[in-house]
């Protein structure tokens, strides 16, 4: 049977964060009641004018710097003259032929190498409404979305995934650079961003590309994952059996894993672009974007590089701690995150990861300061409290708000060092565990860590551990 190579273009759009929507004043928000954000304009009404937002406009000029992509300093929109239900002008305000960003590339890692993603466009258009289908044959609309600034990204032709791991890094990729940069939240369960796959296959070293089926509105790392996998496995499977693969739009059931036929695919000649006759062509001149680039963040590719070289941090660490500009400047946040990085690292990574995932809720959101987590690391290091203890009172601290200090004092959780008060714990273990001594003392010396679980045991986890051992050691002349 003949090998078959998956070919892969994304096409990824991102709403913006801007206070109004693209071309009125109405709030840029998600949710609330349906239809309180809307006016004549994000409606369509006759008479209306639209009026571009200048910050979407940045926004998508710093996006596309950030994606390595030369910029036309005169852009335009242009209409899109396809019907979609929930615009109810009958067109949509979109870029064609000039778009903002073109050109560029993304380097992402997947399956052990480095990939160089090239970008064609990255231009901007308005959001829809939002359908919604009651029981029956009635649908309804909610124009709240509608107008909202959307960022469109679309890979280059020919395309350079080839996988759907491959398609995955590059969407998490791409979602860390535009959180990174400020102009979407990322927040995928909202549609803040989501994803197009244009999926084809062909035979493996052809030089001819397949009919592509085009993935509507994923909304998930998993779902890009498993769509992009299923409809490789379904186009291979058409052609092996000798079947036609027709070109069109598939929605995803997340619940089924399968894609299902949604519409036949257009052709980009029926959308009948041209120029948008109520807004001028925009003139990016150099002075505008010399300011853009002085805007710009430290990108996570770079940040990364630092902390590996400024914090001795582990690849690991290195790649959860940039995941998210929020994430990062938690870390470098922490108090004395110079002298310890290891531990703040691994307290943000591992516990508080742990519980903002249980809590849905995001670093930025301060349940614990950074200034509370660097107090309480402190602790750790001076003796005050052991890692254990730390542990203990790390979900409180989450769930009340309050300081390591204060609930180490209600609960008298302070770590014993006293050598006096050690030693008399020590000795009454050793006193009771007669035949745990007596194997040590004949050379089972994997039997000290029980004498040492036992005092930690009767210290309720207060001993200081360290101690723990060098008294134990010296009790019984090891």
């Amino acid at each position: 049977m003949p090998e078959y190579e998956p070919v892969i273009g994304m096409e990824c759009h991102a709403e913006l964060l801007t206070e109004s929507k693209m071309f009125c004043k109405c709030p840029n928000q998600f949710g609330g009641d349906p239809n309180t954000r809307c006016c004549p304009v994000c409606m369509g009404l006759p008479g209306s004018l639209p009026v571009p937002n200048r910050q979407a406009v940045e926004h998508v000029i710093r996006t596309a710097l950030a994606l390595n992509c030369e910029i036309n300093r005169q852009t335009r929109f242009d209409r899109k003259n396809y019907f979609y239900p929930d615009l109810p002008k009958g067109y949509q305000i979109s870029q064609y032929d000039l778009p903002i960003g073109i050109r560029g590339w993304l380097d992402i890692e997947a399956n052990g190498r480095t990939i160089r993603v090239h970008i064609r466009r990255v231009h901007l258009e308005e959001d829809t409404g939002k359908l919604l289908h009651s029981v029956g044959d009635e649908s309804e609309v909610d124009f709240n979305r509608s107008g909202v600034p959307l960022m469109e990204i679309v890979t280059e032709f020919p395309p350079d995934i080839h996988s759907a791991e491959e398609a995955r890094a590059y969407l998490v990729k791409l979602r860390s650079i535009l959180t990174f940069l400020g102009v979407c939240d990322g927040k995928m369960e909202q549609g803040s961003l989501r994803c197009e796959p244009n999926v084809s296959v062909r035979l493996m070293g052809s030089g001819e590309f397949g009919v592509k089926t085009e993935i509507k509105n994923l909304n998930s790392f998993r779902a890009v994952y498993r769509g992009v996998e299923h409809e490789v496995e379904r186009q291979t499977g058409l052609l092996k059996r000798g079947e036609k693969i027709i070109q069109e739009t598939r929605g995803w059931n997340e619940v089924q894993g399968a894609t299902y036929s949604m519409r036949f695919k257009e052709f980009e000649q029926e959308y009948r672009y041209f120029p948008e006759p109520d807004i001028p062509p925009m003139l990016i001149t150099d002075d505008w974007l010399e300011a853009i680039r002085r805007t710009m963040p430290e990108l996570p590719d770079t940040k990364r590089n630092r902390f590996l070289s400024q914090y001795g941090l582990s690849e690991y660490d290195a790649e959860l701690l940039t995941e998210t500009r929020a994430i990062a400047g938690y870390f470098e946040a922490v108090p004395g995150v110079t002298d310890d990085p290891k531990s703040v690292a691994n307290w943000i990574t591992g516990d508080l990861t742990r519980l903002l995932n249980a809590h849905n809720e995001e670093i930025d959101q301060y349940r614990i300061t950074p200034q509370r987590l660097g107090e309480m690391i402190e602790m750790i290091k001076s003796g005050v409290i052991s890692g254990k203890i730390a542990k203990t009172i790390f979900d409180e601290m989450y769930e009340s708000g309050r300081s390591a200090g204060e609930l180490v004092a209600q609960h008298g959780l302070t770590q014993i060092s006293d050598e006096a008060a050690l030693a008399a714990i020590v000795d009454g273990v050793v006193e009771a565990e007669t035949e745990v001594v007596a194997a040590i003392q004949n050379g089972k010396l994997n039997k000290f860590g029980y004498l040492i679980g036992q005092v930690m045991k009767e210290s309720q986890g207060r001993a200081n551990p360290h101690e723990v051992n060098r008294l134990l050691k010296k009790r019984l002349n090891l």
